[in-house]
């Protein structure tokens, strides 16, 4: 008996936009994820993309719960000694919110040759416009 594998038509990958005003930014990540994998689809396969497109609008006003706006730190390293720089939920959001977003996704999607081409298909952007309009996006509610 062989291997039923399904047939990725890349034609057929649709688009969504996700409002994040509002939501919580650990179960937004969630749900942008398991768009890109493909895990909503019938013909979800571990190894292959068979994922949609998803444009995520107002980074900038997404939430964390508790004290993570304070407490939790992102680190960055520049290679050089002493090159560590801390930041805070806080300063990211104020320099670039787009990072908040896109780096949630990326600890839940894998870390090889196909997460970086899932995260491709990720847009994120701070306001409202988004580029995206030719491509008909649906609109997704944010699971809260």
């Amino acid at each position: 008996m062989k291997t039923y594998l399904p047939k990725v038509n890349l034609d057929q990958r649709k688009w969504h936009v996700i409002d994040a005003n509002g939501a919580v930014l650990g179960r937004l990540a969630v749900q942008v994820a398991d768009i890109l994998r493909g895990k909503n689809k019938p013909v979800y396969t571990p190894h292959l993309d068979a994922g949609d497109f998803v444009v995520v609008i107002n980074a900038d006003k997404v939430k964390v719960t508790g004290k993570k706006e304070t407490d939790k730190t992102f680190m960055s390293y520049s290679g050089w000694k002493g090159g560590e720089k801390f930041r805070t939920v806080e300063q990211v959001r104020a320099k670039t919110p787009e990072r908040l977003i896109t780096h949630a996704v990326r600890g839940m999607i894998p870390k090889n040759r196909l997460g970086r081409t899932l995260l491709t298909k990720l847009k994120v952007y701070k306001g409202t416009e988004h580029p995206h309009e030719a491509q008909m996006p649906a609109k997704l509610a944010p699971a809260n």
